[in-house]
């Protein structure tokens, strides 16, 4: 659900999908955007590409992209075109396993605060460390044996208040340590592939 659209303050921006054989999920939610009274802002067209999962909101003003196998230079500049209003600063991606593996950027960080990140570091861009250390964001780390079980990929419900695995359970204790509320699921059936609660959803709102 998250990586066919980008939310941004004038509605949804409808993307093109990276991978080929997701083409096409973006336009199957049109009904349901237009449904829920989510306004069309924009679509991304080929060669254009960027999956949803590439991209974060930092702050109001501030848009991560991550430069990878499934979001290329075109649809950055897309993204760019679309949001006039708004920083948006691109990072290139690890290679790590090639572009059979689906490493987004939120793979490896997920915002949950404009002050606070979880993130797993050794595969963070020095520039966005750097980025984060600049702006007072604050980075808990995910430990490496937590990074391939979705350690990193943590749903903002709120400010500081956080949906994620049962099973990454020092993740979970070092986000409580620094002040967040954490609540879990199992994921057995959900999240058994390569996902997390921020894949299975969109939000719709910033407030």
């Amino acid at each position: 659900m998250y990586d066919p659209v980008l939310i941004g303050s004038a509605g949804a921006i409808l993307l093109e999908i990276g991978k080929p054989g997701r083409a096409g999920e973006a336009d199957a939610l049109l009904t349901t955007l237009t449904a829920a009274g989510v306004p069309i802002a924009g679509r991304m067209e080929a060669p254009a590409t960027a999956d949803g999962g590439d991209v974060f909101w930092l702050d109001e003003r501030t848009v991560l992209v991550g430069r990878g196998y499934r979001t290329n230079n075109a649809g950055i500049a897309e993204i760019r075109r679309l949001l006039p209003f708004a920083d948006v600063i691109a990072f290139d991606l690890p290679h790590m396993r090639g572009r059979g593996e689906v490493l987004h950027l939120m793979s490896l960080v997920s915002p949950l605060g404009d002050d606070l990140v979880v993130a797993f570091m050794p595969l963070l861009p020095v520039r966005l460390v750097e980025l984060f250390e600049q702006r007072g964001v604050e980075m808990v780390s995910v430990p490496a044996d937590e990074f391939e079980s979705m350690g990193a990929n943590v749903l903002a419900l709120a400010p500081r208040v956080g949906l994620g695995l049962a099973r990454n359970t020092e993740t979970r204790r070092r986000l409580e340590s620094a002040g967040v509320t954490m609540q879990v699921y199992e994921g057995t059936e959900l999240s058994k592939g390569n996902g997390g609660p921020t894949c299975l959803t969109r939000p719709l709102l910033r407030d």
